[in-house]
């Protein structure tokens, strides 16, 4: 197992220099002097090192590029919410426009019922004075009866006097 050293400037780990792995072979040994169970106890006590040291590595690594992606992923949340705010902003305008089209509308209906209360009151008016007329005619015919029917009832009293007179009486006696 190697230690690993220091990253290098690409973010790859790489072991320290003349650092030699466990169960390598040296420099003056050749492969059969190795036998497989050697180092295997430096193994276990190196491993713990090794592991925070892989682990340091792999955060340096990983870190820059993770708390970028953060920062980009907040930035992009709050653009979300700027968004999400004109594009409330731009619906209550569109409703502002539709509930002015309303009233529009509504105006329009009230133009169109109040030129229907305009025509009717003038038929009102209209046929108020023919009311009135026809009563002042009515009037007027009643007396004309009434003053024929008075002349009739003259005329008749007159013809009953004139028939009456000239109707033969007895003369008096003296």
């Amino acid at each position: 197992m190697s230690v690993p050293g220091p990253p290098s400037p690409d973010g790859v780990l790489t072991r320290p220099p003349n650092s030699l792995e466990a169960g390598e072979p040296t420099p003056g040994m050749c492969l059969s002097d190795t036998s497989p169970d050697e180092g295997l106890i430096e193994d276990l006590t190196i491993e713990d090192k090794a592991v925070e040291q892989l682990a340091e590595g792999l955060l340096s690594h990983y870190l820059p590029d993770l708390q970028r992606s953060k920062q980009a992923l907040q930035e992009l949340t709050q653009n979300q919410v700027v968004l999400l705010d004109t594009l409330e902003q731009e619906i209550s305008k569109f409703k502002e426009c539709h509930s002015m089209l309303d009233i529009n509308a509504l105006f329009t209906e009230a133009k169109h019922y109040h030129a229907k209360l305009v025509n009717i009151r003038k038929e009102m008016l209209m046929l108020h004075e023919k009311t009135s007329k026809l009563k002042k005619r009515a009037l007027k015919l009643q007396q004309k009866r009434q003053k024929e029917e008075l002349e009739r009832e003259q005329q008749r009293e007159k013809e009953f006097e004139r028939e009456k007179q000239l109707t033969a009486r007895p003369a008096k006696r003296t």
